[in-house]
């Protein structure tokens, strides 16, 4: 299966979302979600679908498929090519714009020409000429302005495809048509009143794609973040070139104030680098050789000398955006209720509008203008539309939110069971602490000189990626090493190796238990090393102990306070690690922890996960290969952004900045973003629940009708943005 984001125009509600995803659906396709919000379909296929097949599934639906991009290519469809955001751009909101000015441009002599009589006492045209201007102002409005959503409603009939486009068209062709009968019998003229109704309704989509384009706006300042062009060194001369030029290893000159072009490593000098647009931090970030550098960050005060090191679509910036647009492209569980019920909202409307119709003609005698004008009202104060919206665009909201903080929510679900969450494990090395561990202290075993001891764990360790391998590594400065024979790790306990005819065994305690290997001389010093919080790798040679080096793993300035935090909120904190209980035991109480569990193979955390979710829900935090089974396992996963490539695809939740203080603000966040969820399908569903009785009872006007459906779409849109205002 291959995952593909297509982009849709035409759709106008959650009823179009709907109509889309059963195309999908019939074609094979698998995990779809459809937003109406961003205008973007999110499916797994199978991986020799054709493009071509997913936009003519687009099309069936009665919609158009201006792009499809696989695994984050974009490719086109017929010839056409769309932006990200195409769906929320400046374009599309100026569409509606001229719409508006054009609907009221006519609409405005109309509601005079009903309403100034009645305000002045005077009646200033006859009833013929009214009648005749009642056909003639509104039919530019519904016919020409109104056309596309006229032509929408119809196609809909045709198809079997409701949406609140039928809504609008039978409303408003119904109330025009009342205008002709009205020339022959006697009965209400609803004409003037299927003018206004179009023009509120294009108010309202209006005001609506004003409010999405703010709740989408964050991934448009995202788009918007890269440098246009470069600075690079070719040859002997300094070439300005577009970014789309710069290739993996060119060297890029950063002048103080320019932007960061592309993911790189300095080579040459040091500056500040203002990051903020990752972690949300204001505090600029010291660069030096060696450091690596991230696209679209800022320099600060002095020339860098940079290597590109990733371009395109494999930039740090470009898999936010992607993670973004995918956390958008997820839904959450509490929308399958909306789902259902917008999936039978407007055929169930149409039965409802019919029944009031001929249930007030009984009751009125036959009385076809009043009995017309409330199945007017029935038809356009239905309103899927808020239900559509309420979960989408609170989600929409939320993610881009988090994104401006370095908090990417990749999966919508991981949002509603956040609230449930009462457990929060941390995997230590690279979460709680840097994950750069240095050599501390060592020991030499009688007649051992350190030199010798270094050299003999370097050579073995320069074999291994283990993290405690760098920290020896990076102090044994010779870089003369002897010739390792027979080499092995042996997983979560050290490796093994012969050096001439000699067995060199370089680890933890647990690699000697289980090699019968007695440790007795050294316990005491091995012990006052684990006490001090470091992790031990013990050396011998032969039967011979060369001694322990002590590694230290720092903490991060930001997890005790992170950790203290939960636990203040009534969380249950606990530390999985594969260190000693001793070490970890000392990391523990540094940070606040509740629980330690230690000495724990990598294996054995999805267990203790598994253990511990007995207990209630479990969010674990980690960063390595190892922590992907537990970040799968946990009811919410949340990766370290700087880990691994597979603890963040296993993550539900990413932290860019591997800050820990993100897990608070991601948790906070998350019931937040569930909090608007609640409350604009509450609404969406009050609203509706007392609407319709009332339109139905006749209490309520067809115009005034319209103005409520527009404003419960506009209320639902406005509500996911005052998220905004939330302090994290």
């Amino acid at each position: 299966m291959k995952k593909v984001n297509v982009e849709i125009v035409g759709m106008t509600c959650s009823s179009c979302s709907n109509h889309v995803a059963k195309e999908f659906e019939k074609m094979g396709a698998k995990n779809i979600n459809v937003n109406p919000v961003t205008n973007k379909a999110v499916l797994e296929v199978e991986d020799n679908m054709p493009s071509k097949m997913i936009s003519d599934a687009v099309k069936t639906a009665g919609y158009k498929a201006t792009a499809v991009a696989v695994d984050g290519e974009k490719s086109t469809v017929n010839g056409e090519q769309s932006s990200a955001v195409s769906h929320q751009s400046s374009e599309k909101v100026g569409n509606w714009k001229r719409k508006l000015i054009g609907v009221w441009a006519f609409t405005i002599p109309i509601i005079i020409l009903m309403y100034l009589p009645a305000i002045i006492g005077k009646q200033f045209i006859s009833m013929d000429w009214m009648n005749i201007l009642m056909l003639i102002l509104p039919f530019p409005v519904i016919f020409i302005i109104g056309w596309s959503t006229i032509k929408s409603g119809f196609l809909g009939f045709f198809k079997l495809r409701f949406t609140m486009d039928s809504l609008i068209m039978l409303g408003t062709t119904i109330a025009f048509s009342t205008g002709f009968l009205s020339l022959f019998l006697d009965m209400d003229n609803y004409s003037g009143v299927s003018g206004m109704i179009m023009a509120i309704f294009i108010t309202g989509k209006y005001i609506e794609h004003v409010a999405k384009g703010k709740a989408t706006k964050e991934i448009k300042k995202l788009l918007e973040l890269g440098a246009k062009d470069a600075t690079v060194i070719r040859g002997n001369n300094e070439l300005v070139i577009p970014l789309a030029e710069v290739k993996i290893g060119d060297i890029m000159i950063i002048k103080p104030g320019e932007k960061v072009p592309t993911d790189g490593i300095v080579i040459k000098g040091a500056s500040y680098i203002d990051e903020s647009m990752i972690s949300g931090e204001s505090m600029p970030v010291e660069k030096k050789i060696g450091s690596k550098v991230i696209g679209a960050t800022v320099n600060q005060d002095s020339i860098l000398h940079v290597k590109a090191s990733k371009i395109g679509k494999d930039t740090f910036l470009s898999n936010i955006i992607k993670l973004v647009e995918e956390a958008q492209g997820t839904k959450v569980p509490i929308q399958a209720v909306a789902d259902k019920v917008t999936g039978i909202f407007v055929p169930a409307v149409l039965v409802i509008a019919t029944l009031t119709l001929f249930g007030w003609l009984i009751g009125t005698g036959w009385d076809w203008g009043v009995s017309i004008g409330v199945a007017i009202s029935v038809l356009v104060i239905a309103c899927p539309c808020a239900l559509g919206l309420a979960v989408p665009i609170a989600l929409t909201v939320g993610s881009g939110i988090g994104a401006k903080r370095g908090i990417l929510i990749r999966k919508g679900e991981a949002i509603q069971t956040m609230k449930e969450v009462k457990i929060v494990c941390f995997d230590k090395t690279g979460t709680i602490t840097k994950g750069k561990p240095e050599l501390s202290e060592m020991y030499t075993h009688t007649g051992v000189k350190e030199d010798y001891l270094l050299k003999v764990a370097a050579s073995l360790e320069k074999l291994s990626e283990h993290p405690l391998a760098h920290a020896i590594l990076e102090k044994e400065k010779t870089k003369k090493y002897f010739d390792v024979k027979s080499f092995k790790v042996v997983r979560g306990k050290g490796v093994v190796g012969k050096i001439g005819a000699k067995e060199i065994l370089v680890g933890s305690e647990k690699l000697f238990e289980a090699k019968n290997f007695s440790l007795v001389k050294i316990k005491d010093k091995i012990s006052a090393f684990q006490e001090k919080g470091m992790s031990i790798m013990i050396v011998t040679e032969g039967k011979n102990i060369l001694g322990a080096i002590g590694i230290r793993d720092e903490v991060k300035k930001d997890s005790k306070s992170a950790i203290m935090d939960l636990n203040k909120a009534g969380y249950k904190t606990v530390m999985i690690t594969g260190d000693n209980q001793k070490t970890a035991e000392v990391i523990g109480r540094e940070v606040g922890i509740k629980q330690v569990i230690a000495d724990v193979l990598p294996e054995d955390k999805l267990n203790i996960v598994m253990k511990l979710q007995k207990e209630g829900y479990v969010a674990f935090v980690g960063d390595g290969i190892n922590d992907a089974p537990a970040l799968k396992q946990a009811n919410v996963g949340i990766a370290v952004g700087s880990g691994s490539d597979i603890a963040i695809e296993a993550g539900d939740i990413v932290l860019a900045n591997s800050d820990l203080t993100s897990v608070v603000k991601s948790i906070r966040l998350s019931k937040k973003t569930f909090g608007k969820i609640k409350q604009n399908l509450f609404w969406a569903f009050f609203y509706n629940a007392a609407m319709i009785p009332l339109a139905i009872s006749g209490h309520i006007n067809p115009v005034l009708a319209e103005l409520a459906m527009a404003f419960s779409s506009i209320s639902v849109v406005l509500n996911a943005n005052l998220l905004r205002r939330v302090k994290l």
